[in-house]
């Protein structure tokens, strides 16, 4: 893994990404050369390339990420990626012409910019099906022993899928003197004869995730601390499911790991980078969504004859009330039994609420709430009071979730789909307190590019 500014970046992807913008790169400078051949008048125009081509690359990585082609967790199939990089070429095109149009000193040239944008496409094709086929090598896997046997082990044998095990794989379980009955199964279960350390080289261990269920007795701080010095990474098992899973587990985690694990920094200047951010943002995408929520506004009106808007009471940014503005989806007094969450196939829902619920237009008018600095951008969802109440009550560092401000979209909307139970509660708040945590600029722009997929291919929508 490589940390980027509290991002965890799995090395194999960043190296993906760094081959596709030089892939990209290159494509602009052979494209040049297949149009119009190696003269000195050619070589000499190529040194100018290098601004257009860095242009050219960066919009398509930008494109790719926006179709979710860069998430460590994506299960599409060989279609289903083919489709999503089609789709993310075609979308490159058009915003590079609109590109060119607005700055015409960026523009290639129509034959140059189609046959680059061919070859980059293959390149990268090329590149992705390597990629898929060597990133599940168990050769090319991150070597992990676990120690410990007990519940806590067990969370890690409940990654079944590969998406989940990108990049590493389990070659045992270390059972330590004092714990009961193995939780994991018997044949993965390692008895050390020897010193930890012989085992390690044994296996070709590159990796120990601490993950015993009592520390105090049984864990041989010694022999880790020998393997620690000797050049393998050693790992509790919090960190080790923040760094693969982007969450926080809270099965596995306590206060005191709260306490002294890095992270939930705040200070002056990275909140003024970020309202800097969610101004220039969302005034951006008012101008450009003004006339659709223009028609939307229309329709809800005439559909009818109720109050465009609906407004609600949410808990914001330390806990502070506010009232949240979204288009209505249901009917009028839709909650006239109490408050609730929303169903699947929720029978209050109107035809028109159907539609801009699916497409995420219902949330547009959150931007006058981010605009008035109640909301940001990104940020956990901003929840009602009467359940934050409740949650908080019952659901172990619930009410961190509030340390910072709410926001339209964010790292528990994108990971996870839409919950309407205490239990899908639970799971969507370890994705916000591993963004309250690890929260900064190039997790938001993450966000955002992810956040295109989801309206797009329209995901947990309900």
């Amino acid at each position: 893994m490589i940390r980027v500014f509290n991002l965890y970046i799995p090395k194999s992807f960043f190296l993906l990404g760094l081959s596709e913008f030089l892939l990209s790169l290159g494509a602009v400078y052979l494209a040049y050369l297949t149009r119009f051949g190696v003269t000195p008048e050619s070589q000499g125009e190529l040194g100018s390339l290098l601004g257009k081509s860095a242009v050219f690359a960066l919009v398509l990585m930008l494109s790719m990420g926006a179709f979710g082609l860069y998430q460590k967790g994506i299960r599409a199939t060989a279609y289903g990626i083919l489709a999503r990089l089609i789709t993310a070429f075609l979308t490159a095109f058009a915003f590079l012409g609109i590109l060119f149009y607005v700055f015409p000193g960026l523009f290639l040239g129509r034959g140059i910019f189609s046959i680059a944008m061919g070859y980059a496409f293959v390149g990268v094709l090329v590149a992705r099906m390597s990629f898929y086929r060597l990133i599940e090598l168990d050769q090319l896997k991150r070597r992990v022993l676990v120690i410990g046997t007990g519940e806590k082990a067990r969370k890690l044998t409940e990654l079944r899928r590969k998406s989940d095990q990108r990049g590493w794989r389990i070659v045992g379980f270390v059972r330590l003197k004092g714990e009961h009955a193995p939780k994991v199964d018997e044949q993965r279960v390692i008895r050390p004869e020897g010193p930890l350390i012989d085992l390690v080289r044994e296996l070709d261990v590159d990796e120990l995730v601490v993950a015993t269920d009592e520390r105090r007795k049984a864990l041989p701080v010694e022999e880790i601390l020998d393997c620690k010095m000797s050049g393998i990474a050693v790992v509790d098992l919090p960190t080790f499911f923040e760094r693969h899973q982007g969450k926080i587990v809270l099965e596995v985690t306590n206060p005191s790991w709260l306490i002294f694990s890095e992270g939930f920094r705040h200070s002056r200047t990275k909140d003024t980078v970020k309202r800097a951010f969610d101004l220039l943002v969302s005034a951006a995408l008012l101008l450009l969504t003004l006339p659709v929520m223009g028609v939307v506004a229309a329709l809800i009106h005439a559909y009818d004859r109720g109050p465009v808007f609906y407004r609600q009471v949410r808990v914001g940014k330390n806990w502070r009330l506010f009232q949240v503005v979204k288009f209505r989806s249901m009917v009028v007094d839709a909650e006239r039994e109490g408050a609730q969450f929303a169903k699947e196939n929720d029978d209050r829902i109107t035809p028109i609420g159907k539609f801009i619920r699916k497409t995420r237009i219902d949330e547009l008018p959150q931007l006058f709430n981010v605009l008035k600095g109640e909301m940001s951008f990104v940020g956990p969802r901003p929840e009602r009071p009467e359940f934050v109440e409740e949650f908080s009550k019952n659901i172990p560092f619930y009410a961190e979730r509030h340390r910072v401000k709410p926001g339209i979209t964010g790292w528990a909307q994108i990971s996870y789909p839409y919950g309407a139970s205490e239990r899908d509660t639970v799971e969507k708040l370890q994705y916000d307190l591993y963004y309250v945590k690890n929260y900064n600029m190039l997790l938001d722009i993450s966000i955002l590019l992810q956040t295109v997929e989801v309206v797009l291919w329209g995901k947990g929508a309900r």
